[in-house]
């Protein structure tokens, strides 16, 4: 027996339309929006990981605020180089965005270095400084998100449009998911240990494409 025996040829153009079909018959019915539903869907498409549709958690206005803050050229802060590669710069930057992240700074380490902090917690107050909509892609560090809490408790960082937290890890990733679901702030965290730099980059790449009209489903 051939080892490619039940193997179908797919082209590739109909990959990833063949898979959002295969999520959307194993998901099943929703308490979604349907927008919230779709970016649910493109993390379970870049995750294969169906438990995102119990513990992805989305603000009552957090895909609209997200959708409105891309399309006035919003900047979306990452924490992880990783976090903005994967980010869609074309269509980013079709809205007059661009996507930033301070963490290889040099100025960011030395900070970090003599104040003992992380430079994910100095990189988010380098975020706080920017002007124009802001959009908050946090997929590795806790420590980014707990910085952010601080800010916004203290007053001197104005609340982001939108706050993508889906940090993945053991150390401090739960508390600090829940400090950003009592923030205040629109936010769509995925609550638990699991996320990670493709999670948070494939929900900032759903929002584009719902801002674009590009549904890809």
């Amino acid at each position: 027996m051939s080892r490619l025996e039940g193997l179908s040829y797919v082209k590739p153009s109909e990959i990833e339309a063949r898979s959002f079909e295969i999520i959307g018959l194993e998901l099943g019915p929703t308490d979604l929006s349907p927008q919230e539903e779709l970016v649910l869907k493109r993390v379970i498409h870049t995750t294969a990981d169906f438990e995102y549709a119990k513990t992805l958690c989305f603000s009552s206005r957090a895909v609209e605020a997200g959708i409105e803050a891309l399309r006035a050229g919003a900047t979306v802060v990452t924490d992880t180089s990783m976090v903005a590669a994967g980010i869609n710069k074309r269509v980013l930057g079709s809205f007059g965005g661009s996507a930033r992240t301070f963490i290889a700074d040099a100025d960011v380490a030395d900070e970090a270095r003599r104040r003992g902090l992380t430079r994910s917690a100095v990189s988010m107050e380098r975020a706080a400084a920017l002007e124009g909509p802001l959009v908050l892609a946090v997929g590795n560090a806790p420590t980014a998100l707990v910085r952010t809490y601080e800010l916004l408790e203290e007053g001197t960082m104005e609340p982001p449009a939108l706050i993508v937290g889906v940090p993945v890890g053991f150390v401090n990733v739960v508390e600090s998911k829940e400090l950003i679901m009592r923030a205040g702030t629109e936010h769509i965290v995925a609550r638990g240990r699991k996320g990670g730099s493709n999670v948070a980059a494939s929900i900032v790449n759903a929002l584009l494409y719902l801002a674009s009209g590009d549904r890809r489903e």
